[in-house]
C-alpha cells in the first residue's frame, strides 16, 4: 500500500467541470493521452489549460514494465486515421507546442516509427510553426526505425531511461539500459540539430550514486535536457515505492545535472516527461 503522501504533494483541486470539455474532445476523436493512461498526477492542471501529451498507436502496450499503469496485452491494429485525429485536436486546441508519445509496439516491424513520422510530417505541413516533441520507445534498437523519426525532424526527441541499470530486470524487464543510451547518441549522429531529452523516476530503490552515474551516461550521449520526478506506484500490484525523495534532494540533483552540462534540468517531485516541455525546449534553443 502506498504510504501517505508528504505535504509537498499538495495540489489545488481542479473543478471536474473544467476538465469535461477536454475529455470530451479526446473521446470524440478516439484519441488517447498518456496523462490518462499513466495516471499522471498533473492531469488536472494540464487538462484545465487545454493541453495534453498525446498517445499514438492505441493504449495497449506490448511490454510489462513494473512501474507503469498503461494497459498491457495484445494491441489492436494501428489506426491509420490517428494522425488526422491528432491534427484535428491540435487545431481545435490551437497548440503551438505538441508533445506526442506512444505505447511500445514490439509487434510492429518498425515499432511504430512510421506512425510517428506520418504524424510529425502532417503537423509540419498543416501547422506551420508548431513545435513538436516526441517521446519515443527504443524500437528494439533499430537504427532504421529511429532514422524514420529523425528524418521527419521533430524539434525534440525524448527517450526516457526511467531508472538506473541495476533495477532494469525488475522494473523494465524487456528493456535494455545500454540500448536506450545508444539510441540517444544515435539521434545526435543522425541529426545534431535535434534537441535530445531523457528522464528518470526516483524512489524505486536507486542510490544517489547510481542516479549521478546515469546522468553522466546521458551527458556522454550528448543528451541536452533531463527530467527527474518522484515515482508513485499506480497500484499495490506495481513495483513498490522505496522512498519519497525530498524537494531539497531534487534540487541537489538539478544542480548536479547542470554542473554536468545539461542545458536544462527539471527536477522536482511532480515533474514528469512533458513537464513544462515548451519552456525547457526554449532554454535549449537559447
Amino acid at each position: 500500500m502506498r504510504a501517505r503522501l508528504p505535504p509537498w504533494f499538495k495540489q489545488r483541486l481542479v473543478d471536474p467541470q473544467v476538465m469535461i470539455p477536454m475529455a470530451g474532445l479526446l473521446d470524440g476523436l478516439s484519441l488517447h493521452t498518456i496523462c490518462e493512461s499513466a495516471h499522471c498526477p498533473n492531469i488536472g492542471d494540464c487538462f484545465s489549460h487545454k493541453t495534453a501529451t498525446f498517445l499514438l498507436l492505441g493504449d495497449i502496450c506490448t511490454r510489462h514494465c513494473g512501474y507503469c499503469a498503461v494497459k498491457k496485452g495484445q494491441p489492436l491494429p494501428v489506426d491509420d486515421e490517428e494522425p488526422e485525429h491528432l491534427l484535428e485536436a491540435v487545431e481545435k486546441l490551437n497548440l503551438r507546442y505538441v508533445v506526442i508519445t506512444s505505447v511500445t509496439r514490439d509487434d510492429l516491424a518498425d515499432g511504430g516509427a512510421s506512425q510517428f513520422a506520418k504524424t510529425i510530417n502532417m503537423l509540419h505541413e498543416k501547422r506551420v510553426g508548431t513545435l513538436i516533441e516526441v517521446l519515443i520507445p527504443d524500437f528494439l534498437g533499430s537504427g532504421e526505425a529511429l532514422s524514420t523519426v529523425v528524418v521527419a525532424q521533430p524539434e525534440v526527441i525524448n527517450h526516457n531511461v526511467e531508472t538506473v541499470p541495476r533495477l532494469y530486470p525488475e522494473v523494465r524487464p524487456e528493456a535494455d539500459y545500454r540500448r536506450s543510451i545508444r539510441l540517444l547518441s544515435m539521434v545526435k549522429d543522425l541529426d545534431s540539430r535535434i534537441v535530445t531529452k531523457s528522464g528518470l523516476m526516483l524512489g524505486l530503490g536507486e542510490t544517489d550514486e547510481e542516479v549521478v552515474a546515469v546522468m553522466k551516461d546521458l551527458r556522454n550521449s550528448q543528451c541536452d535536457l533531463l527530467t527527474l520526478g518522484q515515482y508513485l506506484p499506480p497500484s499495490p500490484q506495481h513495483h513498490p515505492l522505496a522512498r519519497y525523495v525530498s524537494p531539497e534532494e531534487f534540487s541537489e540533483f538539478e544542480a548536479i545535472g547542470k554542473g554536468l552540462g545539461f542545458v536544462e534540468v527539471a527536477s522536482a517531485p511532480l515533474v514528469r516527461s512533458s513537464f513544462k516541455a515548451a519552456e525547457l525546449y526554449a532554454k535549449a534553443k537559447l
